[in-house]
């Protein structure tokens, strides 16, 4: 299959959307971490661990399952972790039924920052996405990302990208009361 004779190149318009996909994306998270640096003085990396953990019930997660949701490696995740509690944000606590894992757990102080956060990041998002989108679009944004989402959980190794795949199909609940932990 790696001969370039048998590959199926894209044609114009495929490559037109795969290109306007990756600039899209790499803008948007551009975007994103710059406002989260100005308004919250962390990363757009760092608010979708504690968002992450937010949206868990008993707001913690084992280390290994942050890393998986969070597409990140154990070691930078672990990186990530050590600096968001050194400014009490998270802290780790054991897992009392394997001795091997470690649970991140969101902290009060953790919750409150990640509150103040939330209205400059919907903002970002908004501006920067979907102000643009008429509602057909935005449905078709959806359908688009969910067909890729199922092909990508389907592959072998793709387990956490199959919890990413279930919250796309599910609907949400991105009300104020749920950005704010309420």
């Amino acid at each position: 299959m790696g001969d370039a004779d048998e590959a199926r190149w894209l044609d114009a318009e495929e490559y037109a959307a795969w290109r306007s996909l990756l600039a899209t994306v790499s803008l948007l998270e551009s975007a994103l971490d710059r406002q989260l640096q100005r308004d919250a003085g962390m990363p757009h990396a760092y608010y979708q661990i504690l968002a992450m953990l937010s949206e868990t019930p008993g707001r913690a997660l084992r280390m290994s399952d942050l890393a998986d949701i969070t597409q990140s490696s154990q070691s930078r995740l672990s990186h990530a972790v050590s600096r968001l509690e050194a400014r009490g944000w998270v802290r780790r606590r054991p897992c009392p039924d394997d001795r091997r894992s470690t649970f991140a757990e969101l902290t009060a102080a953790g919750q409150e920052v990640l509150v103040a956060a939330a209205p400059g990041h919907v903002e970002c998002v908004r501006q920067n996405l979907f102000d643009q989108l008429t509602r057909d679009q935005v449905r078709a944004l959806t359908e688009v990302c969910t067909a890729a989402l199922g092909r990508l959980a389907a592959a072998p190794g793709a387990g956490p990208l199959r919890g990413a795949l279930q919250r796309a199909q599910g609907v949400p609940d991105v009300s104020r009361d749920a950005a704010l932990g309420r």
